[in-house]
């Protein structure tokens, strides 16, 4: 900012237009030592740069900047409108009071480079941070209202992914506390056959039957209380045959009979092999995407594509366009369905997929392993981190390219703004009248010869022979005249003006007279006899 203004003081200081150039420095000191406290004291800072601008125009492009960082970062639209009033008003009563001492000379003229560096150092940059300071603040609301969306979102899924673990551990619950329940009944059994057989050998069957019971109590202890959230009851309750070809086909035919075209494409041997987990997927994305069908595409085709091969069990449920667009039947969803999928096949090590198609229908796509092994389970904040991780480091380094731009802008404006200043202040003073500017001084009694040589005044020789034998009798005490040649010209036919102008012995002008020749005028040649 201190450049800036040294610059538009040099350049109108070496043109020869400042009556006192060296008299603005210590203005354009003050200006930049005040600038840094413009974040402490906006108001205060603001003011005291506009009347130093209305008494050094140098000071101009430190007040622009204080102004558009004063019209930024204040809010109320009221207290920044009479900052900048006021900051206007302090500017243009100072350059017009200080003209006739520091400006360009008459009241007028300073009133005009007022007004001329007010839309330079306060309007303009005041409206430009007034622009940038409510950009920045509907940014920053839209920043926080999205963030808050997102949080609001991640909590859905958050909790959607806990709702379908809740389901899963009790399926596992359910699974096996079936098998201990089996396990017990056999050791039960043994235990009466060895009663008679073997009663060494009762003793470990006992073993073997409480330690089954006591498995089945911690069982319920630890997993049980998730039951009631998670389990699935009534016509829809997970059984043996959850995941194979006929369940699945029962989904299917189930989706026919509501009036959902659904055509079943399967490929490979059936699952009834493979574990459960694997089979209860299989089920799940199933009747959750027909179920989805069913809500907003109850009108469109429906493809179910099963394939089971020798490492991975892959399940896509593709619907087309509907016909036409129809309220979601049911209401709209939570979408929370979609989620809990995509949790259960992650748990099992395998991939989900949920997207659009471009023609306007839906697909869901999930490929699980056909045996899964250990794996272990996604933190509650694994889902989803790759994009959210790629966006903040997109937008990391955007922010610096953004943050050179918006200087470079800045820096821009500035120096457009010092030129206008340089150019306004450069027109008041040419045009405004020099101290010494005017007709020169006329000659009067008391003025020494060397001033009245000065003022134009200068001997005639041809005057001075006019004169001779025609002039007054001179003033008493006179040293010496001389005739200067006035470009007087005939008062009347035959006369010529001429003026005096006598000295002293001290080369004082003592008279001043003026007084009346004959002229001598050549006869033309037709009057010569």
């Amino acid at each position: 900012m201190a450049l800036a203004g040294l610059g538009v003081w040099g350049a109108v200081a070496s043109l020869g237009q400042l009556p006192h150039p060296y008299l603005q420095l210590p203005a354009l000191v003050a200006g930049a030592g005040l600038f840094p406290l413009r974040h402490r004291a906006p108001a205060a800072v603001l003011l005291v740069l506009a009347v130093l601008t209305g008494l050094a125009s140098c000071v101009g492009p430190v007040a622009a900047a204080a102004a558009y960082t004063v019209a930024r970062q204040t809010a109320r639209a009221r207290r920044r409108a009479r900052l900048l009033i006021a900051a206007a008003v302090l500017l243009v009563a100072c350059a017009t009071a200080s003209a006739p001492w520091l400006g360009p000379g008459p009241v007028p003229y300073g009133l005009a480079l007022g007004l001329v560096l007010m839309p330079t150092a306060v309007a303009v940059p005041g409206l430009v941070g007034t622009s940038y300071g409510q950009q920045r603040r509907l940014v920053q609301a839209l920043r926080e209202r999205g963030d808050a969306a997102e949080r609001a979102r991640r909590f859905a899924d958050s909790e959607a992914r806990i709702h379908e673990r809740s389901r899963i551990a009790a399926e596992m619950h359910d699974l096996v506390g079936h098998r201990l329940s089996l396990i017990s009944l056999h050791a039960g059994g043994l235990e009466l056959a060895l009663e008679r057989a073997d009663p060494g050998l009762r003793e470990e069957a006992v073993l073997v039957r409480r330690t089954t019971r006591d498995a089945m109590r911690e069982l319920r202890q630890a997993l049980g209380v998730l039951g009631p959230l998670g389990r699935d009851t009534g016509p829809e309750a997970l059984t043996d045959a959850t995941g194979t070809r006929a369940d699945i086909e029962a989904l299917v035919a189930e989706s026919r009979d509501g009036g959902v075209a659904v055509r079943l494409d399967w490929t490979g041997p059936d699952l009834g092999a493979r574990p459960a987990p694997v089979r209860r997927a299989v089920h799940r994305v199933v009747r959750e995407s027909l179920t989805n069908v069913h809500r907003y595409a109850s009108a469109a085709h429906v493809t179910v594509t099963v394939v089971h091969g020798d490492e991975t069990v892959r399940v896509t449920v593709r619907n087309g366009a509907p016909p036409a667009a129809a309220a979601p039947a049911g209401g709209v969803g939570t979408g929370r369905g979609l989620t809990g999928l995509g949790e259960r096949v992650a748990l099992l090590g395998g991939t989900f997929e949920a997207a659009p198609l471009p023609s306007g229908g839906f697909r869901v796509d999930a490929t699980v392993p056909a045996e899964p092994g250990d794996v272990p389970a996604p933190g509650p904040g694994t889902a989803g981190a790759g994009p959210e991780a790629g966006e903040a480091v997109t937008e990391g380094g955007a922010a610096p390219e953004r943050r050179t731009a918006h200087v470079l802008t800045l820096a821009l404006g500035l120096a457009a703004l010092s030129v206008l200043m340089f150019l306004g202040t450069l027109f008041v003073y040419a045009t405004a009248p020099h101290r010494d500017a005017g007709p020169r001084p006329l000659p009067r009694a008391g003025m020494t010869y060397g001033e009245v040589t000065a003022s134009g005044v200068q001997d005639n020789a041809a005057v001075r022979a006019a004169a001779t034998g025609h002039e007054p009798p001179r003033p008493a005490g006179t040293a010496g005249c001389i005739y200067p040649f006035n470009g007087a010209t005939e008062r009347r036919p035959g006369a010529l003006v001429i003026a005096r102008y006598c000295f002293d012995a001290s080369q004082r002008l003592t008279a001043v007279d003026r007084f009346t020749v004959p002229s001598v005028r050549d006869a033309a040649p037709w009057e010569i006899p």
